[in-house]
């Protein structure tokens, strides 16, 4: 026998059209914003090599980039002014930055083919699905697998791995390796010397 279902008191579907977000500051003028997509279209997302041209243009866009940077084609980054990435990090291949908030990617930290940080949600309880960010911090020396997802406001902790294809709703503690969907911590990260 399936359990009962409470129904809903008043049964209202999201009213879309009445959405605002009247909170969400961009960060940049629209004419900025609009010059980046064409910009990162040419040479941050495409298929030219090399790093050194996208550390370039994320920075003249306002992204504190460190050194020795790694940022592979495909990359797309919602709002450069946003993002904060540290040393000898690296950004492969697809990798989806969708930054309505700060994110902040440390040092020695590994973002795999097609990895997706998503700082935006929506509230689902509000007729309008108000818009909510919250900010993601990756610190120094974790690695977010390919297809693994982080979610807004999500701390993933020094050392931390987010294993292929996961999906991290809660904050990782350091040095644990995550796994499934949502990611349950499995086991503690050791680095051979």
């Amino acid at each position: 026998m399936s359990p009962t279902r409470t129904p809903c008191p008043t049964p209202i579907t999201p009213q879309l059209s009445q959405f605002s977000n009247p909170h969400f500051a961009r960060g940049r003028p629209a004419l900025i914003e609009a010059l980046w997509v064409v910009v990162a279209a040419l040479f941050v997302s495409s298929w030219l090599p090399g790093y050194a041209h996208r550390r370039a243009v994320l920075r003249l866009f306002g992204a504190r980039i460190g050194r020795g940077v790694a940022i592979k084609p495909g990359v797309r980054v919602k709002f450069p002014w946003k993002l904060e990435i540290g040393d000898h990090s690296w950004i492969g291949e697809d990798v989806w930055i969708d930054n309505l908030d700060e994110v902040t990617i440390g040092a020695n930290c590994c973002l795999s083919q097609g990895a997706y940080l998503c700082t935006g949600s929506h509230d689902w309880t509000a007729s309008r699905f108000d818009l909510l960010t919250r900010p993601i911090r990756i610190e120094d020396g974790a690695w977010v697998a390919a297809r693994a997802t982080v979610a807004p406001g999500v701390t993933v902790g020094q050392g931390a791995v987010l294993a292929i294809g996961s999906v991290a709703a809660t904050d990782l503690e350091p040095w644990g390796v995550y796994l499934g969907v949502p990611a349950v911590r499995i086991r503690e990260r050791r680095i051979a010397a």
